[in-house]
């Protein structure tokens, strides 16, 4: 017979020895992450900033935003059918037809609408300019948030937008090749994909359809709207080139065009798988670093005119971004989650845990599942870029 104290140590030893398993797994696990998230952003930053260089060039020597927005979109129906099927995607419930009307259509419009308006944009200023301006999401989707949602702010979340336009403010203000054209219309995108990122939640939010779904939807709505648009103002020029001239000329810009169409999606794939794995704050502090690569990449290899004051400012409103993604996460009282949270499993998990409630607290569910959506959308830019709303 073995003593109660011999069980004891005996039990102790095999809790110990479990835990300290479980603890190496769980290690392991979080290094595995780690490791694919790197790998990931390292792809998301090469990709970000070939596309970005890429479209530089193509519109320097063809100065034709809508054809480069053409590609883009066109490139989004092409891949995302097949990759849809082969990942199967859900389909999800069919779409009631005020839905489709009130909210898928809009949203359609505004993917073409800031697709042309940040190409125009990019044709007119510098890459790192036209980043710079695109870090002022934050501002726009507070004051958009405001008037449409009806959301309040902290004042930490108020405060963290000083930095941001003192960023902007000092990198526009010194800029040497200013073009006001190019600046209104880089404004103009980072509206439009403000607007995005609060209708594309709603939609979400109210349909629970897949987000890769969306997307697909997104793009075959939005080839409508650019098709025509196309034909109107580059169509009608294309039909009295001559293209004979330079055979390898155009061959050559046709390859860059659908490298440049197939970087922008490759992009926003990439961003989305960033997403999965990691936290919001995560995900915003991984853009915001995306934002820096992708201006210090344009500013080697498109060697444009800038100042120490521009770089400065650049790095600031930067700066003020994570600023604004740390204040949004404390108040929604969420700060202690750790850097690399799994939020799919996550999610499955707490939705699943969440259902079988007693009736009485039944009217608290919606609350509490917008919570916790808010929760999950708390970069800037986590719905719109991180989808597939970023240029």
């Amino acid at each position: 017979m073995l003593s109660p104290s011999t069980t004891t140590t005996t039990t102790t030893l095999t809790t110990t020895t479990t835990l300290t398993n479980h603890h190496h797994h769980h290690r392991h696990h979080h290094l595995r992450v780690g490791l694919r998230v790197g790998a990931l952003c390292l792809a998301w930053y090469s990709v970000s900033s070939a596309g970005n260089v890429l479209n530089k060039v193509v519109l320097q020597g063809f100065p034709r935003p809508l054809t480069v927005s053409l590609f883009h979109i066109a490139s989004v129906c092409l891949y995302m059918g097949p990759l849809a099927r082969a990942w199967r995607v859900p389909t999800g419930p069919p779409m009631p037809r005020a839905t489709f009307r009130r909210l898928l259509f809009p949203l359609a419009f505004g993917k073409f609408f800031s697709s042309v308006s940040a190409h125009f944009s990019l044709w007119r200023v510098p890459v790192s300019y036209a980043h710079t301006v695109k870090a002022t999401m934050p501002i726009w989707v507070v004051l958009l948030s405001r008037i449409i949602m009806k959301e309040k702010q902290t004042h930490k979340v108020y405060l963290s937008l000083v930095p941001i336009i003192a960023g902007v403010l000092l990198a526009t203000a010194t800029e040497i090749s200013l073009d006001s054209w190019g600046l209104a219309s880089a404004l103009i995108a980072t509206l439009c994909f403000s607007l995005q990122n609060i209708f594309s939640k709603k939609m979400l939010r109210d349909t629970g359809m897949h987000h890769l779904r969306l997307l697909y939807l997104l793009g075959r709505l939005a080839l409508i709207f650019m098709v025509p648009t196309w034909v109107y103002f580059d169509g009608v020029d294309f039909l009295r080139m001559d293209f004979t001239t330079s055979v390898s000329e155009w061959s050559w810009l046709l390859l860059l065009l659908t490298l440049s169409g197939f970087c922008n999606f490759a992009q926003n794939l990439v961003a989305f798988s960033v997403l999965n794995l990691v936290s919001p704050v995560s995900y915003s502090v991984a853009n915001a670093t995306k934002r820096i690569v992708v201006v210090a990449v344009s500013l080697m290899l498109l060697r444009n005119p800038v100042t120490g004051l521009n770089i400065t400012g650049m790095m600031i409103a930067i700066l003020g971004v994570l600023a604004y993604n740390k204040a949004k996460l404390d108040s929604s009282g969420n700060h202690k989650s750790p850097l690399l949270p799994l939020v799919t499993d996550l999610d499955h998990h707490h939705h699943h845990h969440q259902q079988p409630q007693p009736q009485q607290h039944h009217h608290q569910q919606p609350q509490q599942h917008h919570q916790h959506h808010q929760q999950q959308q708390k970069s800037p830019k986590i719905f719109g870029g991180g989808h597939f709303l970023s240029v």
